[in-house]
C-alpha cells in the first residue's frame, strides 16, 4: 500500500518515470530517494505517518530558513497527509564527505557553519515553536538511565535519577532562557557545502524537523562536539571565539552555557544510541558512544559543573568495549 501511495504521488508531480536510487537515511523512520529525470534531479522524502512521522514541521522550518536566505531544500511538491515531499536536490557534498577527501578546507567550512548560526540567531524564531526548556532538557538528559544502564543490567534507583535530574535542571534554569531557533542536528553529516552560493547560503541544511526554541550555544555544540567525526580542539576553540565575537556574547557566560548544553546533549545522545540498538535494532550507533563519552567528560570539566560531574561518574560507567558488546547482544530485544 505504501508503494502504491508513493507511485500515485510521483505520478501527480510528473516524476513517475524518474529513475530512483536510495539515499542514506538517518536514525528516524524516514526514507529518502534521489530521483533522476533526464538532466533534472530531486529528492523524495517518504515519512510514513503510520510509523510516527510528520512532514509538517519540516515544511514549516524549511520555509522559514528559505525566507531568511538560507539554503534549506526548496519544497517542490508535498502531500503532508500521506507523508511525501519532493525536495530540491542539494547534492552529495556533505561536510563529512568533503573533509574525508581533503581536510584542507576544514576551517573554511566550519567558519561558514559558525557564521550561519550567528546570522540565524539574529532573527526571531518562528511563532508557535516549542521551547527546549530546562524541564525538557533535564528529562532528556536522563535517557542513559532508561536505556544505557538497563542495557548493562545495572539500573539506577529512582532516588539517584531524581537527584541527577534536579542537579542538571537547576543548572539549566540558571542559564539564559530559550531565545533562538535551534536545528538540533547541526553537524557535518547534515550540512552540505555549496561553494557556488554566497555567504551563509553556502551551507546547505538538512534534518531540521525537530527544531525548537533554545539556547544559542546548542547548535554550536552540535557542530563542534560531533558524535560522528573528530573536530580538532584548536578548531573548536577558534569557532567558539568566532561565534562569541560575531554575536557580542559574554565570553564567560557563553563558555558555561556551552559546557552545560554540551553535557546535556551528550547525555541524551548516550541514551538515544543505546535505545537505537536495544529497541530499534540499529547497533551501528554504539561505535560512536566512546566519542560522545569523551565529549561529555570535556564538558563536565567546567568548574560550574562539578556537582553534575560527580553524579555522572557515580552513576554512569564509560562505554568500554565489554559494555558495548553486552548492549549489542540484546539488540532489538527491549520494547
Amino acid at each position: 500500500m505504501r508503494d502504491t501511495a508513493c507511485a500515485d504521488f510521483l505520478a501527480r508531480t510528473g516524476w513517475a518515470e524518474a529513475r530512483r536510487a536510495p539515499l542514506a537515511g538517518d536514525a528516524s523512520n524516514r526514507r529518502y530517494e534521489r530521483l533522476t529525470r533526464g538532466t533534472e534531479t530531486a529528492v523524495l522524502m517518504d515519512a510514513d505517518p503510520a510509523r510516527g512521522e510528520d512532514v509538517r514541521p519540516f515544511i514549516a522550518i524549511a520555509r522559514h530558513l528559505t525566507w531568511l536566505g538560507l539554503s534549506a531544500p526548496a519544497i517542490l511538491a508535498e502531500d503532508a497527509a500521506q507523508g511525501f515531499l519532493l525536495l530540491e536536490d542539494l547534492g552529495d557534498a556533505l561536510f563529512a564527505r568533503v573533509l574525508a577527501k581533503d581536510p584542507g578546507p576544514e576551517d573554511t567550512l566550519y567558519a561558514a557553519a559558525t557564521d550561519l548560526l550567528a546570522d540565524l540567531h539574529r532573527a526571531a524564531p518562528p511563532a508557535g515553536l516549542a521551547a527546549y526548556d530546562a524541564e525538557t532538557m533535564a528529562d532528556l538528559a536522563c535517557l542513559p538511565f532508561q536505556w544505557y544502564l538497563t542495557g548493562l543490567g545495572r539500573p539506577a534507583t529512582e532516588a539517584d535519577i531524581a537527584a541527577f535530574r534536579a542537579t542538571i535542571r537547576t543548572l539549566l534554569e540558571s542559564t539564559a532562557p530559550p531565545s533562538v531557533l535551534i536545528l538540533r542536528d547541526y553537524h557535518a553529516e547534515n550540512l552540505i557545502w555549496l561553494p557556488d552560493r554566497s555567504g551563509a547560503a553556502r551551507v546547505g541544511l538538512l534534518d531540521f524537523q525537530d527544531a525548537r526554541v533554545g539556547h544559542p550555544a546548542y547548535d554550536l555544540v552540535s557542530l563542534l562536539e560531533d558524535a560522528r567525526r573528530d573536530v580538532p580542539s584548536a578548531l573548536q576553540a577558534r569557532m567558539r571565539a568566532r561565534y562569541v565575537s560575531r554575536t557580542g556574547s559574554d565570553p564567560d557566560a557563553f563558555a558555561r552555557a556551552y559546557a552545560l548544553t554540551g553535557a546535556q546533549r551528550n547525555l541524551r545522545i548516550l541514551g538515544v544510541f543505546a535505545r537505537l540498538c536495544l529497541r530499534d535494532g540499529k547497533p551501528g550507533y554504539l561505535r560512536l558512544m566512546p566519542r560522545v563519552w569523551a565529549h561529555l567528560m570535556t564538558d563536565l570539566d567546567h568548574p560550574a559543573l562539578a556537582e553534575l560531574r560527580d553524579r555522572t561518574l557515580q552513576l554512569l560507567p564509560p562505554p568500554d568495549p565489554d559494555r558495548l558488546a553486552r548492549i549489542e547482544s540484546q539488540c532489538a530485544r527491549r520494547p
